[in-house]
């Protein structure tokens, strides 16, 4: 029989009331157990008049502030965002049998953050920022290779490759997070985090 916490549920919930070291401590069991991209997250946006989308997205990074991503701002996504902040995240680990569930509102993240971001890509993902008019329709696969050629020879230093102005990254500060763990016969377990102020958050059991 598996260990309980404080709250009755499964030892792996622990006994914390910050959910952002929650997070950090089943990322990294995620890293040890998931065979490739932990940080795969469904994101769900929706445009000004209500119309859902999703998709995965790369959590680059978190803290007590948010949960940051990066992608073209003239995206579906982008444009989804400029329109309506509220968005929401979903990671699934499988091979833990456990779920995250994050909403909140976005902002765009500094532009030396940014910067920073992209300067650690590889060289053809910087490349592809600039060559990629992302979600917009291509006649054909060509017309995308040719934009990537063009831009290698404009860029071919690969030590100076501006970031595009279109592209950052944007910051969700989660309002709601949800842990979940799979249970048998659907007798799942569900932890949640309401944030109040100062930085403080109400842990709640909700029913599976």
């Amino acid at each position: 029989m598996n260990e309980k916490n404080q709250l009755g549920i499964d030892s792996c919930f622990l006994n914390l009331d910050d959910p952002i070291k929650l997070f950090e401590i089943w990322m990294e069991k995620a890293k040890q157990t998931e065979p490739n991209d932990p940080n795969a997250v469904a994101l769900a946006t929706s445009s000004k008049n209500n119309v859902p989308s999703v998709r995965m997205v790369l959590l680059k990074d978190f803290n007590k502030d948010g949960f940051v991503f990066y992608t073209n701002l003239n995206s579906r996504k982008g444009n989804e965002l400029k329109e309506n902040p509220n968005a929401s995240m979903c990671f699934h680990w499988k091979s833990l049998l456990r779920q995250v569930r994050i909403t909140g509102t976005v902002s765009l993240v500094s532009d030396d953050v940014a910067d920073e971001y992209y300067s650690s890509r590889a060289y053809e993902s910087r490349i592809g920022a600039w060559a990629s008019n992302q979600s917009q329709k291509l006649e054909n696969r060509d017309e995308l290779i040719n934009s990537i050629k063009v831009y290698k020879n404009k860029y071919s230093d690969e030590t100076k490759v501006p970031r595009p102005k279109h592209w950052s990254g944007w910051n969700l500060n989660p309002q709601n997070i949800e842990f979940w763990l799979d249970g048998e016969n659907r007798i799942h377990e569900r932890l949640l985090y309401t944030k109040i102020q100062n930085g403080l958050w109400n842990k709640s059991l909700l029913s599976p």
